[in-house]
């Protein structure tokens, strides 16, 4: 039962994560161009503190239960794969894109900002094959 619950938790967070990133690589942060200059600073401020309050707690759920996963299965390649991933994400996450969103909270910059929307595939993509893993996790385990 605890393996069971936590696979159906972490694919339900993975699964939030890999649709919240790709609406925000698709819609949200190509409009940050459409927003202007006056407004802009306050508005990446906004962004900032309001999308930790939904990414936090999902990203935090998503991580525990993959080392909580590594515990149950540690004998299954696939969760391996998909915290090597949760790895890639979170190193871009603090490493990448957070510096670039702290540039966005001084004004809007025509250079940082094409990067953030470039370098955010990276999490676009990984979190995509994450979903996948966690699907094929979850049905392995309805299928044994």
């Amino acid at each position: 039962m605890p393996t069971t619950l936590a696979v159906l938790v972490h694919a339900a967070a993975t699964l939030a994560m890999t649709g919240l990133i790709w609406f925000v690589q698709i819609v949200h942060y190509p409009l940050f161009a459409r927003v202007g200059p006056d407004g802009f600073a306050a508005y990446a401020h906004q962004h900032t503190r309001r999308t930790g309050y939904v990414v936090g707690p999902l990203m935090l759920m998503e991580a525990a239960t993959a080392l909580l996963l590594l515990v149950l299965l540690r004998d299954q390649p696939l969760v391996w794969t998909g915290l090597a991933l949760l790895a890639l994400i979170w190193g871009s996450t603090f490493l990448v894109q957070v510096p670039h969103h702290r540039r966005l909270a001084t004004g809007f910059d025509r250079v940082i900002h094409p990067r953030l929307v470039l370098t955010n595939w990276v999490r676009t993509v990984a979190w995509t094959l994450r979903a996948g893993i966690a699907l094929a996790i979850l049905f392995e385990l309805m299928q044994g």
